[in-house]
């Protein structure tokens, strides 16, 4: 308690004011921050194996690396060009520096901008509304679940998220400067950030702003500038108001940042005479946008999924919008707002939906939060104090819920942790939940519902929960996972000596760069065709699902396999195998 009641301290109402308003002060809570973020993101990054989209990442740099041309991204020596060069460039320079291509080397771009992205928002809020709520508003970042999660990932989403928050800090810094020569590094950050993922790096930055540059004097405003009065003077203000657009500054940055964006297209397809990197640019971001082709989720999506996003924050986002709306706005609160329901409305009305797309709304849900949790509660009216309230009981029942949960299934149950392999030390596990139990019996008592206190609690709770999750036992929980180990030993049957090596049917990014070959591995998916193959080279060896392996007119003997465990049977299921032609073990025999 001794902590909470000293981290209380600085997060008392803003009658009175807390030494973070000291810029000294406040550069030490910041930084604390960072290096909690930095713990969170860091550690332990690199021991678990690739899961899902991160071999596509992987395998791809790899495949740079072992030809040397940086212009064409391959998996298995076929063109995969869904995602834009750079984002494996970052991949390659980490390498560089690390010295090797391994799983925390392919994570650690993410991990960087998770990190660039939480100090960003520091710096965003505070010139929104001061140092107490930029550090709050940093916090609730770094704790945010998919925050956490996609900052420990290989992928390029993070690299959007702290992209376009860099575009709307660089912005909201020299919005009373809308003629400066910030216009040309605005513009490039866009083109940065594009060229990590796609054009959305260009799309949320110009929505946002626009969106806050008409209504950044109210929606009253809007209406009477824009529906009254000579067209002259409605187009005079427009142009005023949007001065951080149209002006010759702009035409030079769109020039440059144009030149940028095309030129590793533009080397691309001189090298390999081919234009697929523009034509991928076009599918993955314009057409799936208006004429979806997969991904089609429903309309009503983000609703919901924006509060698994935001996990345990989400518990206080109603009450944070219902605050801000609720009260006389200002500038700084329209720009937050727009941030929010831009984003919010630009994935929405977007035809293909996933839920992780919404990445990018989480800095404005932490600002809206941490702006909720800097205000006295006598600023609250009362449909916020009983949104809040209700948050805080919420999450406090759900963990209570868990710890009992738990522990019945262990008294029903008692042998129910024997049909799983070991994984999560036991006592371990009972001292983390019975400390986040302890921890919201005790404070509960003590809340008196003040906002600083609800805001520690929540704090303590969340980054034990993601230390927890995410630095033991996702960790740990890779013994679950058989594929990396599978492909090791793969190669030692081998010898190393893959060109021996088909795939039936069993293809796959991450599989393809734990196998590690030098030269694409032949695949197939017809038993025909596999036959020709072996016919004409009689020393193979196979790999399949081995679920579904190839139908031969001779013999083969499985040496391999690897299994997957299926959470909802408990139990291991047959994944991968690998089997020998036995015609050539019989003919070196003879």
């Amino acid at each position: 308690m001794a902590v909470l009641q000293d981290v209380e301290k600085t997060l008392r109402p803003v009658s009175h004011p807390p030494f973070l308003h000291q810029e000294i002060r406040f550069r030490n809570w910041a930084l604390a921050v960072l290096l909690l973020a930095a713990l969170l993101f860091f550690l332990n990054l690199g021991d678990r194996a690739l899961w899902g989209p991160e071999g596509r990442w992987a395998e791809v740099t790899r495949e740079m690396q072992l030809t040397g041309n940086y212009f064409w991204p391959t998996i298995n020596g076929k063109p995969y060009y869904d995602k834009p060069l750079p984002s494996y460039w970052l991949i390659a320079a980490a390498a560089y520096f690390t010295g090797n291509l391994d799983e925390f080397t392919v994570r650690l771009p993410s991990a960087l901008a998770g990190l660039f992205g939480v100090a960003l928002l520091i710096v965003l809020t505070r010139q929104l509304y001061g140092g107490r709520t930029a550090v709050i508003a940093g916090l609730i970042l770094a704790t945010s679940y998919s925050y956490v999660f996609w900052s420990r990932a290989a992928s390029a989403d993070m690299e959007t998220v702290t992209g376009v928050l860099a575009a709307l800090t660089l912005y909201f810094r020299n919005r009373e400067r809308p003629n400066g020569w910030w216009i040309v590094g605005l513009w490039l950050i866009m083109v940065l950030t594009s060229l990590t993922k796609g054009l959305q790096g260009f799309a949320l930055p110009l929505l946002i702003i626009g969106v806050y540059s008409l209504l950044s004097d109210g929606w009253r405003n809007l209406a009477k500038k824009t529906l009254h009065g000579p067209l002259k003077a409605r187009l005079t203000w427009f142009l005023s108001q949007s001065g951080w657009l149209f002006n010759q500054k702009t035409l030079l940055a769109i020039g440059i940042g144009g030149l940028i964006y095309a030129l590793p297209f533009t080397i691309s397809s001189a090298l390999m005479d081919s234009n697929i990197g523009p034509h991928k640019v076009l599918l993955e971001n314009v057409v799936r946008f208006v004429e979806p082709f997969d991904h089609k989720d429903p309309i009503y999506l983000y609703t919901y999924v924006i509060f698994a996003l935001m996990a345990p924050w989400s518990f206080f986002l109603p009450a944070a919008l219902v605050h801000t709306h609720s009260k006389p706005a200002g500038k700084n609160d329209r720009f937050v707002l727009a941030y929010f329901w831009a984003t919010f409305i630009f994935f929405t009305v977007s035809g293909s939906r996933r839920d992780y797309y919404l990445l990018p709304i989480l800095p404005a849900a932490a600002i809206l939060v941490a702006r909720l949790f800097s205000t006295s509660r006598e600023a609250w009216n009362r449909w916020v104090r009983w949104l809040t309230n209700t948050g805080y009981l919420t999450l406090s029942v759900s963990v209570v819920l868990m710890v009992l949960a738990a522990g019945t299934i262990l008294a029903v149950h008692p042998g129910v942790l024997s049909m799983l392999p070991p994984l999560v030390d036991r006592i371990v596990f009972v001292a983390f939940w019975t400390f986040l139990f302890m921890l919201v019996a005790t404070i509960v008592p003590f809340l008196s519902w003040r906002p600083e206190r609800i805001a520690v609690a929540v704090s303590v709770m969340a980054y034990m929960f993601m230390m927890f999750t995410f630095v033991y036992v996702l960790p740990i929980s890779d013994k679950f996972r058989q594929e990396k180990a599978f492909a090791q030993s793969v190669r030692a049957a081998l010898n190393g000596n893959m060109t021996r090596l088909v795939l039936y049917r069993a293809s796959g990014p991450s599989l393809v760069y734990y196998l590690a070959a030098e030269k694409p591995i032949p695949e197939f998916s017809d038993s025909n065709d596999l036959a020709v193959h072996i016919d004409n080279h009689p020393d193979v060896w196979i790999l399949a699902d081995e679920t579904n392996p190839p139908t031969l007119s001779f013999p083969t003997s499985k040496v391999a396999s690897a299994q997957d465990f299926r959470w909802g049977k408990f139990r291991f299921e047959s994944k991968y195998a690998l089997f020998r032609v036995e015609r050539y073990a019989d003919s070196k025999t003879n």
